[in-house]
């Protein structure tokens, strides 16, 4: 058996699809045979009945007034009744007495029977059903009395050929169906596959196309491409932030390396401090980036233990500010503060203060001497928003999203001290309390709002 063939015998719906071919012939059946009981079954019980109290009532007159009054009572029931009445009169010797049925059997009849009892009338034949019983009476005579049932014979043919018909047309539809559906089904999932190996083999631009009908696999696709393109854009950020992690840490080991170099063939004690603490210095700056790399990556996989409890934002602003103020005077910068007492949020303390604290840092650094620090903080909803503004050269609408990137620098300010790892630190925070993150425009400068 080929494996296209093989997938479609495994495949689950066709095996639904029989499943529903059997429920549907089982329910079919069911009601064909409850349609049969009630069209074909209690009629001819009914009729059975009304006929075996008609024999037994003949049976009663003869007994009662004789012979005569037999034939008579059956000469004025054929004239009676909404069916065709049929009677036969055998006498024990074999004689009819008196019979309007074509034919009946030698033998007794046991409970009830149907005979043909056709009639011809000017060259026309008429088709009848008689549904017959028998009634022995004292002198051995056969009395045979019946009514006609043509009608209830004809639904009995109607349904038993209908439903034949039907049961084979609907399991051919239904089976043929199922096949249809599971290599329709088959095919999407095929697409899926043969992307999914792809995109595995590196290919990671691939995506699932779409059919653009609005199907269960169309907004399946549409949410594997969507998943895709994250992996895409993570992938190529794991690659610019390895590239960015050698070109950064190239500085600073060739300077240690270069430093302790030099410290080995120093002659004086000044020279050798001197070189002692600028190895010190390049060593710290590497401790920094690994920190803050590190710290970041555990933010973003969840592996920090997060202390997630009511943070009183209102405090932690004013010790933000507070720990930030001498390094802004020293630069002859301003801090305003507009926070408004009371707000509280859902976070973890440590993290927010690290954020807030970066972009106090980032503010001062890039504000320019003499510049402002705007700090505002107000209830937003049920939670709070923080921006914090600075009144420097602000930062181009082009670099505002990579800015939160690892290392990324905006180039005009690739002189001023940092690692390029603050913002990035930042926006790692603020998803990790499901928070948002904007930058913008202050009106000069930049700001960065933050949203929990």
């Amino acid at each position: 058996m080929s494996a296209p063939r093989r997938r479609v015998w495994r495949s689950l719906t066709l095996r639904l699809g029989v499943i529903y071919v059997a429920l549907f012939l089982t329910s079919t059946a069911a009601m064909f045979g409850a349609a049969y009981w009630i069209g074909v079954y209690q009629p001819l019980l009914h009729e059975t009945g009304s006929v075996r109290t008609e024999a037994g009532n003949l049976a009663a007159v003869d007994r009662a007034a004789g012979r005569d009054a037999l034939l008579r009572a059956l000469e004025a029931r054929r004239a009676s009744g909404p069916r065709r009445a049929f009677d036969a009169l055998i006498a024990p010797d074999g004689k009819v007495l008196i019979a309007n049925l074509p034919s009946w059997p030698d033998d007794p009849v046991p409970g009830w029977a149907l005979l043909e009892a056709d009639a011809y009338k000017g060259g026309q034949e008429r088709d009848y059903e008689a549904l017959v019983v028998e009634q022995r009476l004292d002198d051995g005579t056969r009395l045979i009395v019946g009514r006609d049932v043509e009608d209830i014979d004809d639904r009995d043919e109607l349904f038993t050929i209908g439903s034949a018909w039907l049961i084979v047309v609907a399991a051919f539809l239904a089976i043929a169906g199922s096949f249809a559906m599971s290599a329709a089904v088959g095919q999407r999932i095929d697409a899926v596959t043969r992307t999914a190996r792809r995109v595995m083999a590196g290919s990671l631009t691939e995506r699932i196309p779409l059919r653009g009908t609005g199907d269960d696999f169309d907004e399946l696709a549409d949410a594997l491409n969507l998943m895709l393109a994250r992996i895409e854009e993570s992938v190529e950020s794991v690659r610019r932030v390895s590239d960015n992690v050698a070109h950064e840490l190239r500085t600073p080991l060739a300077r240690l390396h270069a430093d302790l170099d030099e410290l080995r063939t120093a002659e004086s004690e000044a020279e050798r401090q001197r070189l002692a603490e600028q190895a010190v210095n390049e060593a710290e700056r590497l401790q920094s980036i690994f920190d803050a790399l590190l710290r970041i990556a555990r933010i973003e996989s969840g592996r920090h233990l997060a202390g997630m409890k009511p943070v009183d934002l209102s405090t932690l602003l004013a010790d933000a500010i507070e720990f930030h103020l001498p390094e802004a005077e020293a630069r002859g910068q301003r801090i305003e503060s507009r926070v408004a007492p009371g707000l509280v949020i859902e976070g973890d303390r440590h993290l927010i203060f690290q954020a807030v604290s970066n972009l106090l840092d980032n503010a001062g650094k890039y504000g320019g001497e003499g510049g402002t620090i705007g700090v505002t903080a107000s209830a937003a909803g049920a939670g709070a928003r923080i921006e914090i503004s600075d009144t420097g050269p602000g930062i181009a609408p082009e670099y505002r999203e990579r800015v939160k990137e690892r290392f990324f620098r905006v180039p005009d300010t690739a002189g001023q001290p940092g690692t390029g790892l603050g913002l990035a630190l930042v926006a790692a925070i603020v998803a990790f309390h499901k928070g948002r993150m904007e930058i913008g425009d202050a009106g000069p400068g930049a700001k960065v709002v933050l949203s929990f």
